[in-house]
C-alpha cells in the first residue's frame, strides 16, 4: 500500500488540465537586478511565491543592458519555456518582435501592452495608490511643501506625480508639490546619487516629506531624507525598513501578484492573453504599514486614506490618470 498513494497524486497531477510536472517559466528583470528593493524584487516575490506554493522552480534573467531584451526572449523560447514574463516598460518591442515567432508560447509583459493572441499584459493604476499616498504627505507635511522625484520622465511615472499631487490636493489644496526627473533615458533608474542631490535640493527648498517613483534611484532619496532627518514614501515594494522612522509609508505597486498569477494561470492551465489592469479594486495597488512606520503614519492619517481608498474603489471618488483630468471630491 506504501506505493499506491504517491501514484495517486501523480495521476492526480496530470488529471489537471494544463498541469504538467516539467512547467517551465522564466522571469526577465528589468534593469537594476532583481534586489532592487522596488520593482524588480516585486515580481521576484511573486515567483517565490509561486515556487512555495506549487513546488515548481522557475528560471530568471537579470539582464545588464536594454540590448539584451530581444536576446533572452529568443533564447528561452528557443528552450521550450512555456511562460516568459518581461518585466517593465521596456519589454515591449521585444516582446512584440519575438512572441510572433513562437506562437505557441505565453508571452507576459509587465507595465507594456502588445496587442498579440499569446500575449498577456498587465498595467497598473499607479495614480490611484499614489493618491493615497499623497494624501498621507499633504497630512504630514508641517512645513507646508511637499516634493516628487521621478526616473525617467515618461507618462507611466507621469501617472504617479499626477496621482499624488491629487491626494496632496485633497487633504490640503494650498500646499505645492515640487517635481524633479532624474532623467529621461533608462540611466534614470540607476543613478541613486543624481536622486540624492535632487532630493537635498528639495529639503533645502523647504520640502519634508518626498515621495519617489525612481526604481533603484529612489534610494538616493531616502538616504537624503534619512540624512536630512526628514520623509521619504517608497514605492512599489514596501521600502519602510529602508530608513525605519523614515520612509512615512510606501505606495505599493502589486508587481508581485500580476507574476504569481500569471505563473500560477499557466500552471494550471488557466492562462489567457489580453489586457489586465489591476487598481485599488482589484488589489493591485495600496501602502504600506509595517513596525518601521507605525508610528509616524498617524491614525488620522491611515484613516484619511483608508477612507480615500473606500471612495474610490465604490466609484465615489476618480482619481484622473493625466494632468488636468477632472477629480470627483
Amino acid at each position: 500500500m506504501r506505493w499506491v498513494f504517491p501514484a495517486f497524486l501523480m495521476l492526480l497531477m496530470c488529471a489537471v488540465p494544463g498541469r504538467t510536472a516539467d512547467f517551465r517559466a522564466v522571469v526577465l528583470y528589468d534593469l537594476g537586478g532583481k534586489f532592487d528593493t522596488s520593482f524588480n524584487e516585486a515580481a521576484y516575490t511573486g515567483a517565490e511565491r509561486f515556487k512555495a506554493e506549487f513546488g515548481i522552480d522557475y528560471k530568471d534573467f537579470e539582464p545588464t543592458s536594454e540590448t539584451q531584451y530581444e536576446q533572452a526572449l529568443k533564447r528561452f523560447a528557443r528552450r521550450n519555456y512555456d511562460l516568459i514574463i518581461g518585466v517593465g516598460l521596456g519589454y515591449a518591442v521585444a516582446i512584440r518582435n519575438v512572441a510572433p515567432l513562437y506562437p505557441d508560447r505565453q508571452f507576459n509583459t509587465i507595465d507594456a501592452l502588445v496587442d498579440l493572441p499569446n500575449v498577456r499584459n498587465v498595467t497598473f493604476k499607479e495614480h490611484e495608490g499614489s493618491f493615497l499616498v499623497g494624501v498621507a504627505a499633504g497630512l504630514a507635511t508641517t512645513s507646508g511643501r511637499v516634493g516628487f522625484i521621478g526616473g525617467m520622465e515618461i507618462p507611466l511615472i507621469k501617472r504617479f506625480e499626477y496621482g499624488y499631487r491629487q491626494g496632496v490636493d485633497y487633504v490640503r489644496s494650498a500646499v505645492p508639490v515640487i517635481s524633479n526627473y532624474v532623467g529621461s533615458t533608462a540611466a534614470a533608474w540607476n543613478d541613486p546619487i543624481k536622486a540624492a542631490e535632487l532630493a537635498r535640493n528639495q529639503y533645502a527648498r523647504g520640502v519634508d516629506v518626498i515621495f519617489h517613483a525612481a526604481g533603484p534611484s529612489g534610494l538616493g532619496v531616502i538616504q537624503a531624507a534619512k540624512d536630512r532627518k526628514a520623509y521619504a514614501i517608497g514605492v512599489d515594494s514596501n521600502q519602510n525598513g529602508i530608513a525605519p522612522g523614515r520612509v512615512l509609508t510606501s505606495m505599493l505597486k502589486r508587481v508581485d501578484v500580476a507574476v504569481y498569477n500569471a505563473m500560477r494561470d499557466a500552471y494550471l492551465g488557466q492562462w489567457t492573453p489580453g489586457h489586465q489592469v489591476l487598481g485599488l479594486a482589484e488589489g493591485g495597488v495600496d501602502y504600506a504599514v509595517d513596525a518601521n512606520n507605525d508610528d509616524i503614519l498617524t491614525e488620522a492619517m491611515r484613516a484619511a486614506m483608508d477612507a480615500a481608498r473606500a471612495k474610490i474603489v465604490a466609484g465615489d471618488l476618480v482619481v484622473a490618470d493625466v494632468e488636468g483630468g477632472n477629480l470627483g471630491k
